[in-house]
This record gives structure tokens, C-alpha cells and sequence, in this order.
């Protein structure tokens, strides 16, 4: 799997290359450094303040609340995101690395899988309904749109079979846990209890359906606030377009990212997704190629620390766990 991810996603990379230089890597590389150092830095902490959002929606799942758990989740949804991105794992991969950051700073660690379980389907569900908007922001705002464009065609397409996922899924969270903790009590002894503890902590969320709506609503903010930072990326290089339309085309990437789960930060995709939706509002895919190079260097500049940092944090919590284990042995 982790091969496979790797070569998906160096073939991603030399067509992200090959799309550069066939647009002009002149005018894509113009294009990007018209930013500045200070519009740069905006985009930046644009992003780090969509981590705080987005790990407020984790937060929500796992009352009571604190200060503490709220900087946690916060920093374990960063590095969720950055092992993600910049590491050469698929999005899965870094849901488990953001679990073990999760716990690793204090949260159980059946809480804090069960929390990542329900705010994954969550953060599905707003993004079907931010699809759903685009799509229809299309059809009503540019009907003259070629929407026979394959990416479009298969969205439409796809978002039958995304609801239908999150719909088992959210069902499998309600009642699948149960059959398979009886599975593992028969074949799996020894996992019986990790699997029982999750499966309540699965439960102690599901009762509360006021903060799953709650985390709903974050997660919806969230996708909204991924079409403003193209739109916000766009008007710091100069270029116009109004928000409904960077409404449509984040919609319309998310849905094709998604289809490319397992290609490592959906390298290749992503550039060629921007550089074929721009041209539809009268943009050049120059522009669209800078936007992309824009948002790999702000996850750079801020994922590397955010990874350092656990890899500190792992560092200090395996030095603790040494001198404790050595403080109960026996002399």
C-alpha cells in the first residue's frame, strides 16, 4: 500500500511538472511570487487559523472542555493534516497520525479514535453539501458552462455514491461495532478490550446528536473557508473572481481530491484541477497553477514544524514513559 501510495504519487508529481512547463513555468512562477512575503504570510496564518477550526470541530465531540484539549485538538488536526500533506502517506495515513498526536498529549486513546471515526464522517457529509452548493452555483450563475467536462459529469455522479457511504458509515458507527466486538471476543481475544472501549466511546457521542450537529456545522464553515482562501490566494496575485465562483471550483476540486484518496496530498491532481476549472470563468490556467504552487509552499512553511513538533512531543512522552518504567522496576 505505502509503495503503491508513492509511486501514485511521484507520477502526480511529474505531471504536476509536465503541466507546469506546458502552461509556461515563467508565468506560473510570475504569477506566484507577485504574492510578496507579506501576502505570503496572510495566506499563512490563514491556514494555521483553519487548523484552530477545524480541530474545534473534534473538540466538540468530547466534552468537557478545556483549554488544554482545545490546543490539542487543534494541533493534533495540524498534524493530522500536515502528515498528510507533506509526508508520503495517503489522507488515511495521516488520520492515524493524528490520532496518535491526539493521544499522545493526554486524550484516551479509544476517544480519541472514536472522535476521529465520527468527525471524518462529518467533515463528509458538510462536504457533499458543499459540493452539492457548487454544482448548483454553477448550473444557476454560468448555465452556458460546458458541464459536460468530466469532472463535473463525475462529480454529479459521485455524490449519489458519496451519500450512500456516509449513510452506512454512520450506520456501521451505530450498530456494526457491536458485531465486530463480538468477533474479536471469539478470534481476537486479546483486542476485545480496546475494541469494547471504542465501541462506548462511539456511543457516549452518538447520544449527544446536538454536538455531532454542532461538529457538522464547523466542518461546513470549514469547507466554505477553503473556497475563501482560494478566493483571498487569487486576489493577492492580482486576479478577480467572485466568491460563488471560488464556491464552484473548491467544490469541484474537493470532489475530484476525494476520488484521488490515495494519492499522497493529490499531487498532479490538484494542479491539473485548477488549471482546467479556471479557464471556465475566464481565468488563465497560469493562474490557477500559481494558486496551487501558492497553497504546497503555505503547507510546507507550516507543516514542517507542526511534524517537528510531534516528533518533540513523541521524543519527551517516550523519555517519560523510560524513567517511569524504571522508577516501578524492582531494584
Amino acid at each position: 500500500m505505502k509503495t503503491g501510495a508513492i509511486l501514485a504519487g511521484l507520477a502526480g508529481l511529474f505531471g504536476a511538472i509536465w503541466l507546469a512547463f506546458h502552461v509556461g513555468i515563467g508565468a506560473v512562477l510570475a504569477a506566484a511570487v507577485s504574492v510578496g512575503w507579506s501576502g505570503f504570510a496572510t495566506l499563512c496564518l490563514y491556514g494555521a487559523a483553519n487548523f484552530v477550526l477545524l480541530g474545534t470541530a473534534w473538540l466538540v465531540l468530547d466534552p468537557p472542555y478545556t483549554g488544554r484539549k482545545a490546543v490539542t485538538y487543534a494541533w493534533a488536526r495540524a498534524v493530522r493534516d500536515s502528515a498528510g500533506e507533506i509526508l508520503p502517506f495517503s489522507q488515511l495515513g495521516g488520520l492515524v497520525i493524528g490520532v496518535r498526536a491526539a493521544a499522545v498529549r493526554g486524550i484516551a486513546a479509544p476517544v480519541a479514535s472514536a472522535g476521529t471515526v465520527v468527525d471524518m464522517t462529518l467533515e463528509m457529509i458538510a462536504q457533499i453539501l458543499f459540493i452539492l452548493a457548487g454544482l448548483l452555483l454553477l448550473v444557476l450563475n454560468h448555465p452556458l458552462a460546458d458541464l459536460r467536462l468530466p469532472i463535473v459529469r463525475d462529480t454529479a455522479a459521485g455524490i449519489v455514491a458519496a451519500l450512500v457511504l456516509a449513510g452506512g458509515f454512520l450506520a456501521l458507527q451505530r450498530r456494526g461495532f457491536s458485531f465486530l466486538e463480538r468477533v474479536s471476543q471469539r478470534l481476537l481475544p486479546a483486542a476485545t478490550a480496546g475494541m469494547s472501549a471504542m465501541h462506548h466511546a462511539l456511543d457516549a457521542i452518538h447520544v449527544a446528536p446536538m454536538r455531532m450537529f454542532g461538529g457538522f456545522l464547523i466542518h461546513t464553515a470549514g469547507w466554505l473557508s477553503s473556497a475563501f482562501g482560494t478566493w483571498l490566494a487569487l486576489h493577492l496575485i492580482g486576479t478577480r473572481m467572485p466568491f460563488a465562483d471560488a464556491v464552484i471550483v473548491e467544490s469541484l476540486l474537493c470532489a475530484a481530491r476525494s476520488a484521488a484518496i490515495f494519492i499522497p496530498a493529490a499531487i498532479g491532481v490538484q494542479e491539473a484541477g485548477y488549471m482546467l476549472l479556471l479557464p471556465l470563468f475566464g481565468l488563465p490556467p497560469q493562474a490557477g497553477l500559481a494558486i496551487s504552487l501558492l497553497k504546497r509552499a503555505r503547507e510546507i512553511v507550516l507543516g514542517i514544524p507542526v511534524l517537528l513538533s510531534w516528533q518533540i512531543v513523541e521524543g519527551s512522552n517516550a523519555v517519560w514513559l523510560e524513567r517511569e518504567r524504571a522508577a516501578a522496576s524492582p531494584k
